[in-house]
C-alpha cells in the first residue's frame, strides 16, 4: 500500500512522521512518496522538493512567491497522480495542500483524499469547510471540538488527539541538567523565546521580543534566554539576536528531549502564536504570546475572526489564562509587563489551564500518530469516494 503525503511546515512534518510510523505499524510494508521535512524523511520519505519553500503565510507574504508556488502546486499534483497511491494525505498548510487536492480530485475523482489538521473554521472563514468538502473526503482533527464542524460540511472526521500530548514530560533532573549544560545558574531567571518557524514571523517578532527582553534585563541583571530555531533559520536568527541582552543560548534544530528539557527549565516563555503554546503547556511552562503580521493580512484577519483569542491553550481549556498581544498590541512594553510576574512565580490560572488542555488533547491515551493511522485505514476500508465534480476554488 502506497501513500502520497504533503506537509508544508515543521509542525506538519512532525505530524506526518508520526502518522507514517503509525501506518507502518498497522500496515507493514506500506510505502510513502510526497513532500516533507526532516522528520518525515527520517521515516523514509524522499521529498519531492524542500518543504521549506511552502513555509509562508499571509497575503502579503505569499504574493512575491505566487508564481513559484503555483508551479509547485502543479508539480505536487502531477507527482501524486503518477504515484497512484491508495490515498492522498495532505497535512495542514491548506492554502497549498487543498489546491493540490483540487487538481488531483478533478483528474481522479475516485482517489481518497484525507486532510490532517482541520482548518480553524471555528475561528475564521467558516465557508472554507464547504469548499473543502469538494476535494477532501476525510479529516483528522487535532482538537476535540472540531469534528462537528467538518461533519456538518459533509466530510467524515475523527478526533485523533494532538501529538504534543504524547510527548514525554521532562523531569526536574533533566531541567537542571539542561541549565548546567548551558552554563545557566539554577536560580537565574530563564526565558524560552520562540519567534516562529517562518522567515516572515521571525523578521516581525525578533525586534519586539528582543526589546522586551532588554526591558526585563534592566530589572533582572541575571536574566538568561534560550531560543530554539529550525535549521533553515539558524543563520538569520543568529544574526538577529547577536546584540540581544542576556547572551541567548541558540538551539539549532534541537531533538525532542533537548527541546522539552529547555521548556521545563525555563521560568517563562515568550512565543509566537501557534502549536508552540501547546508544547509549552505540555511542559508546564507559563507563557506570553505575541504575534504580528503584514498590515493587510492583519486587517483581513480581524475582519473575519470569530473568536476573542488565538492562543490554543486558551481555546482548548476554555479560559483566557494566557496573555496574548496581537498586531499593534505586540509591543516590548506589553510583552515585558506580562512576562515579569511569570518570572516572579505569579502564574495566575495558567497551571490549571495547561493541565486541562493536555487532558483534553488526549494525554495518557493511545499515541495520536497511531490513532490517526487507524482512522486513515478505517476510512479506506469503507471504499473509494463517490465521483463528483470539484467545482469552485479553495
Amino acid at each position: 500500500m502506497k501513500f502520497f503525503l504533503i506537509a508544508g511546515e515543521p509542525s506538519g512534518d512532525r505530524l506526518g512522521a508520526a502518522l507514517m510510523a503509525g501506518l507502518r505499524e498497522l500496515a507493514p510494508g506500506c510505502r510513502f512518496e510526497g513532500i516533507g521535512g526532516p522528520a518525515m524523511q527520517a521515516e523514509g520519505l524522499a521529498s519531492l522538493f524542500p518543504m521549506e519553500e511552502l513555509s509562508v503565510m499571509g497575503i502579503a507574504e505569499v504574493l512575491p512567491k505566487y508564481f513559484h508556488l503555483k508551479r509547485r502546486i502543479r508539480q505536487a499534483a502531477a507527482a501524486a497522480l503518477a504515484a497512484e497511491p491508495a490515498a492522498l494525505i495532505t497535512i495542514d498548510s491548506p492554502d497549498f495542500c487543498l489546491r493540490v487536492a483540487r487538481i488531483v480530485r478533478a483528474a481522479r475523482p475516485g482517489l481518497p483524499t484525507i486532510h490532517y489538521v482541520a482548518p480553524s473554521v471555528w475561528a475564521w472563514r467558516p465557508g472554507r469547510a464547504r469548499k473543502m468538502d469538494r476535494v477532501i473526503d476525510h479529516v483528522l482533527a487535532l482538537l476535540p471540538f472540531e469534528p462537528p464542524y467538518m461533519q456538518a460540511a459533509g466530510m467524515s472526521c475523527d478526533f485523533t488527539g494532538h501529538p504534543v500530548a504524547a510527548e514525554p514530560v521532562a523531569t526536574a533532573d533533566q531541567a537542571r541538567a539542561f541549565r548546567a549544560a548551558h552554563g545557566i545558574a539554577p536560580d537565574a531567571p530563564l526565558v524560552a523565546v520562540l519567534p516562529g518557524s517562518r522567515r516572515g514571523e521571525v523578521a516581525r517578532l525578533i525586534p519586539p521580543f528582543g526589546e522586551a527582553l532588554g526591558l526585563l534585563a534592566e530589572a533582572m541583571p541575571g536574566l538568561r534566554v534560550v531560543l530554539p530555531t529550525p535549521a533553515h533559520l539558524a543563520t538569520v536568527v543568529s544574526a538577529a539576536v547577536r546584540d540581544w541582552p542576556a547572551a541567548p543560548v541558540l538551539l539549532v534544530a534541537p531533538d525532542v528531549a533537548t527541546r522539552t528539557a529547555a521548556f521545563a527549565a525555563a521560568d517563562a516563555a515568550l512565543a509566537a502564536s501557534g502549536t508552540v503554546s501547546l508544547e509549552l503547556a505540555a511542559q508546564s511552562c507559563p507563557m506570553v504570546i505575541g504575534y504580528d503580521m503584514a498590515p493587510v493580512t492583519l486587517w483581513l484577519m480581524r475582519r473575519m475572526i470569530r473568536v476573542n483569542t488565538v492562543t490554543l491553550v486558551n481555546l482548548v481549556s476554555e479560559t483566557r489564562a494566557v496573555p496574548e498581544f496581537i498586531g499593534s498590541d505586540c509591543t516590548p512594553e506589553n510583552l515585558s509587563a506580562a512576562l515579569a510576574p511569570l518570572l516572579a512565580g505569579r502564574t495566575g490560572g495558567q497551571p490549571e489551564a495547561m493541565r486541562l488542555t493536555m487532558d483534553r488533547l488526549g494525554r495518557g491515551g493511545e499515541a495520536p500518530g497511531l490513532r490517526a493511522a487507524r482512522s486513515v485505514l478505517a476510512h479506506l476500508a469503507k471504499g473509494p469516494p463517490a465521483a463528483e465534480a470539484s467545482g469552485g476554488d479553495i
